[in-house]
């Protein structure tokens, strides 16, 4: 069987990983970059990166009105749970999802049940290193999300390390004062590699903080030991300065509480077991209506060919997508060209959009829809 290549991706646990030692033994050495090893086409989730992240934006009633508290330790918390309710979403099996090409992008609209609107739009904005720049933003209820990802994957033996570098940038519009409530990403392990059951596992500590408020959350996602322990616990402490004001626990795939250390009080942050289902859904334009470099048109052909379970038509599929993606680099490369990202502009080290969002919201929802749904440059129309 022909493989697919294989850069820095998200891993899923899986029941049937056994054949793919077969293709990975030749090719890996200890603390190797993962940028050049092939992976078989069958281990690919249906869709992009791109789309992958709008997972976190599927329950977008948690930070929705956070506004309105007027406790920034409550604003905080809100904050936190639309971050830590992202994570229970997950096909079956170890599937990681496509690496988007340089130049590539996402879009989509929420329609919500109170009428207001949010949309979201995610560009691929470096190959060399990858980078994926987001941004996402509800006017009416006075929510941005700002952010990129990083990836980095090394072999650890019977283990693949994903190190997410990169952060969430969230803004609550209508407390503007409050600044930016930063959040980092856990890294990724997918063991099992070579040999035993491989298992997706979030490791490693990631941070929270709104440094306006002095709030921080050190966050732990714990490996499961060797012989004992659970799988996808978590553990975090929050602070205001140097004052512990609450612990988190649980597990990210099922109820998460919070404990407030000075009343002893605990609530539920987020319960994937029994809300978990309430995804909010989103609108994406039919496959014939995007652009060329618009994800799901871009691997239509991939994804028709991993639905249908034929995978030398996945493998053809995925190759005539970087084929063409490396005869686009060989061109500019003679014609002494850049890439220029579409979307986003690099401003002091930031992937930001390139679009001034009006205070009013009405005005800022016609804003948005115009810029991301604009035909691309130099097409009289959408093709």
């Amino acid at each position: 069987m022909r493989l697919a290549s294989y850069d820095a991706d998200f891993y899923y646990r899986d029941e049937n990983e056994g054949s793919i030692i077969a293709s990975l033994i030749s090719q890996l050495r200890v603390g190797m970059d993962l940028s050049r090893v092939t992976f078989p086409t069958f281990v690919l989730e249906p869709r992009s990166m791109l789309e992958r992240i709008t997972d976190f934006m599927s329950h977008p009633d948690l930070i929705f009105g956070a506004e309105h508290c007027n406790d920034p330790e409550e604003r905080f918390t809100r904050v936190l749970q639309y971050y830590l309710a992202g994570w229970h979403i997950k096909p079956k099996g170890v599937k990681k999802p496509y690496n988007p090409i340089l130049g590539e992008f996402f879009r989509c609209r929420y329609d919500y049940s109170d009428g207001s609107k949010g949309f979201y739009i995610a560009e691929q904005v470096s190959h060399h290193p990858p980078v994926s720049a987001f941004f996402y933003i509800s006017p009416a209820n006075r929510v941005s999300i700002l952010g990129e990802l990083r990836p980095k994957s090394k072999f650890l033996g019977n283990s693949v390390s994903t190190t997410m570098e990169g952060e969430n940038r969230v803004k609550l519009l209508g407390k503007l004062d409050d600044g930016e409530y930063v959040i980092t990403m856990p890294n990724m392990y997918a063991r099992g590699i070579l040999f035993g059951k491989m298992v997706l596992e979030l490791g490693d500590t990631c941070i929270a903080k709104n440094e306006k408020h002095g709030l921080f959350c050190d966050l732990e996602f714990k490996t499961k030991p060797f012989f004992s322990g659970t799988y996808n616990a978590i553990a975090g402490r929050v602070r205001k300065g140097q004052t512990d004001i609450g612990e988190i626990s649980g597990k990210w795939s099922h109820v998460m509480d919070f404990k407030d250390s000075r009343t002893n009080q605990k609530r539920v942050l987020f319960d994937a077991v029994k809300d978990g289902q309430n995804v909010s859904p989103k609108w994406v334009a039919p496959d014939d209506e995007q652009e060329p470099n618009e994800s799901r048109r871009l691997w239509r052909n991939l994804t028709q060919a991993i639905n249908a379970k034929d995978m030398e038509a996945a493998t053809d599929a995925k190759s005539a997508v970087e084929d063409a993606q490396r005869e686009e680099r060989r061109k500019r490369e003679e014609k002494g060209d850049t890439h220029v990202p579409r979307f986003f502009e690099l401003k002091d080290g930031r992937w930001t959009p390139r679009l001034s969002i009006p205070e009013d919201p009405t005005v800022a929802v016609k804003a948005v829809e115009e810029w991301i749904w604009a035909p691309a440059p130099g097409s009289p129309k959408m093709q």
